[in-house]
């Protein structure tokens, strides 16, 4: 059977962004975030400085290469859901798996380096607003969820911010699980007030 082109360039392109990502984790690592260029990696992963950005639009992006997975997987823990489906359990599924991701002992020294350095802290709380942001809409656009815009963006920043809290915890899963108790009770909460206007635009940002 003849293998789709459309299928085998996906798939290689999907390698290539993934040796450029590994490559720059571990140069990294061994060298230091702020001693490594972006010449470098390419160099080392043997593509052309035009190809690495075309995968990455930022050397902090080569630390986060996850970023738009999670965010995917966040809205869709919201379009996707079956109609009897609860949405908190859903996001809060989502939650537990990148919380378990991040505290794996191979992710230590991943965060220890993104601790360490002022311009990956700012891109992370830039990446959380950003999927704070996806995820509002989300929930705003959402069929039958009978919540304001407001609610839909407070509720996102929550669940956001629930991935960093946890994280840091001494039980990272118990926290997911305490910290998403309060949301859904906001949520349920939210769901008795009148709603107000959804079409996103009642005020700006998350």
């Amino acid at each position: 059977m003849t293998v789709p082109t459309t299928g085998r360039r996906e798939r290689k392109k999907a390698a290539t962004r993934q040796k450029i990502a590994d490559t720059a984790l571990r140069l990294f690592l061994e060298n230091g975030y702020d001693a490594v260029g972006i010449r470098d990696v390419a160099a080392e992963a043997d593509v052309a400085v035009t190809t690495l950005f075309s995968h990455f639009a930022s050397k902090e992006a080569l630390v986060f290469e996850r970023d738009d997975d999670f965010e995917q997987r966040l809205t869709r823990a919201v379009t996707d859901r079956a109609p009897d489906e609860p949405l908190i359990p859903a996001l809060r599924r989502e939650i537990h798996a990148l919380v378990r991701h991040c505290v794996a002992d191979d992710a230590a020294p991943i965060w220890r380096m993104i601790v360490g350095s002022p311009a990956l802290r700012e891109y992370e709380e830039s990446m959380r607003l950003r999927h704070a942001q996806s995820l509002a809409e989300a929930l705003i656009a959402a069929p039958g969820l009978s919540r304001s815009a407001t609610a839909c963006r407070t509720i996102a920043r929550f669940v956001i911010d629930a991935y960093a809290l946890a994280r840091e915890a001494a039980d990272p899963q118990a926290a997911v699980d305490e910290i998403f108790e309060m949301i859904e009770a906001a949520w349920k909460v939210a769901g008795q007030t009148p709603a107000g206007p959804r079409n996103g635009r009642s005020g700006a940002g998350v």
